[in-house]
């Protein structure tokens, strides 16, 4: 139970609420303490100096007994002395304090406004105040107020009570405070670590609702994020895997089913060997696939090698023109060639000639017979443009934003017809993008298609071969 995080979480947030308001009682405390123990003091010296007001005024017997009548009748006591130190009058019995405080008392270091002379109220019984009586200038006696200091304990002790009970009501209100909002944190955290079990588990369609815009809603919404992606992720997985095993499973099929018929007795020379050409051509094409999906491999694995130099990038372009160039002419399509001769590359020869080249095939493929393909090359401050276009069937709108994924192919009925293992799109993404270039494409059905290329310019250097 100790390792739950709401009780973590409660437990902290109430010992530092606790502290600080035990140290804003104590402080409130001491401060109302000292308030109304003052008040008293300063009250019983404001009686005494009313006392010795009055005997300014009048001193005879008369007056005299009066005030001790009239305090007779109070809380308090007063104990009235000549200006030697002795007795004149008293309300009350004096006691053995009372005397001491009169006898201790140093008469010539009292202010004509008064004195309080015993404040030690946790420790005597009574308080003590001097009033001096100074008629026409001369000293002639002192009024003595005593208050029993029960009454200010029980003034300290009705408050220590009340703040007692404020105090255990602030507590419960702490302790029921802290357990909402530990709840309002930790509720959320529950549920994500509930979302995140299911995660494990392999459900991966896991939706978090929240309507927090805080860091526990950001948190929520990355694993709902996260849960959408990996969704998204084993649905491609499947889908990988399913069209790798068809892509495997066409070609082996093709090359068992004719190297049956080849072993039969029965079959003429002629149909033999046009057996085995279809035998090598999937051969072929299955090396093909398991080499793309190897150079796949390497991409995920960041081991795909790329060794960029610069390079003058017509000559790469007269390399792949003169390569292609006869099968566009077999097929009676016109091939233009634009490229200044003066641009240079910071590219992977190799791998940047994969990529037209298998762009090339593509607009081979899908450009109709008498119908023209061009390759345009134009440069800025920063980059190397490269613009594939052909004449061909075009892309449909729904099927661009996914050309570039792997197997992924515009046939859906994948017809040998079309040829390609719907990986060479994929590749020549990644090794543009390693490349730290872009590629595009944009395409009309029934116009046509364009492939974009942008790659980094290279520094200004001597002509040399490309080698092939």
């Amino acid at each position: 139970m100790l390792n739950k995080l709401s009780l973590k979480i409660g437990l902290l947030f109430f010992v530092f609420i606790l502290i600080i308001e035990t140290l804003l009682y104590f402080v409130l405390y001491t401060n109302l303490a000292n308030e109304r123990i003052e008040e008293v003091m300063d009250s019983l010296l404001a009686r005494g100096n009313t006392h010795s007001a009055i005997l300014e005024g009048d001193f005879n017997e008369s007056t005299l007994e009066h005030v001790a009548i009239m305090e007779s009748e109070s809380d308090f006591a007063v104990v009235i002395t000549d200006a030697s130190g002795n007795v004149i009058v008293n309300s009350d019995p004096i006691e053995q304090e009372m005397i001491d405080v009169i006898v201790h008392t140093d008469y010539n270091q009292v202010p004509q406004n008064g004195k309080v002379l015993e404040e030690r109220w946790p420790e005597k019984k009574y308080i003590a105040t001097d009033s001096p009586i100074t008629i026409n200038d001369e000293h002639q006696g002192h009024v003595f107020m005593f208050a029993d200091t029960n009454n200010i304990k029980r003034i300290v002790n009705h408050l220590s009570d009340q703040f007692i009970v404020i105090g255990l009501v602030t507590v419960v209100l702490t302790i029921i405070t802290v357990f909402i909002l530990s709840r309002l944190i930790t509720g959320p955290l529950i549920k994500m670590k509930e979302a995140t079990e299911q995660l494990s588990k392999g459900n991966h369609k896991v939706e978090m609702h929240t309507d927090r815009r805080d860091e526990l809603g950001e948190l929520a919404n990355s694993i709902s994020t996260l849960s959408n992606d990996l969704e998204r992720l084993k649905n491609e997985r499947n889908e990988f895997l399913a069209s790798i095993s068809h892509e495997l499973r066409t070609p082996l099929t093709y090359i068992k089913g004719y190297a049956d018929i080849v072993s039969r007795d029965d079959i003429s020379d002629e149909e033999k060997n046009e057996y085995i050409e279809i035998i090598r051509e999937e051969s072929d094409q299955l090396t093909v696939l398991v080499k793309n999906l190897f150079e796949l491999a390497k991409m995920d694995q960041n081991k795909f090698i790329i060794d960029q130099k610069d390079i003058v990038y017509g000559e790469l372009i007269h390399l792949i023109t003169e390569r292609v160039r006869p099968a566009l002419q077999e097929k009676n399509i016109t091939f233009s060639v634009r490229c200044p001769n003066h641009i240079i590359a910071h590219v992977d020869p190799e791998r940047i000639q994969q990529v037209l080249l298998n762009i090339l095939d593509n607009a081979k493929k899908h450009t109709s017979v008498g119908k023209r393909i061009s390759l345009e090359v134009s440069q800025n401050k920063r980059e190397i443009i490269t613009i594939i276009s052909d004449e061909g069937e075009g892309i449909p709108e729904e099927d661009l934003p996914y050309i570039f994924e792997r197997l992924y192919r515009v046939e859906k009925s994948r017809s040998r017809l079309s040829g390609g293992t719907g990986l060479g799109l994929a590749i020549a993404k990644e090794i543009v993008e390693s490349h730290g270039g872009t590629i595009e494409v944009k395409s009309e059905l029934g116009a046509g298609t364009s492939f974009i290329i942008t790659l980094q310019r290279g520094e200004p250097i001597e002509k040399g071969p490309i080698n092939r």
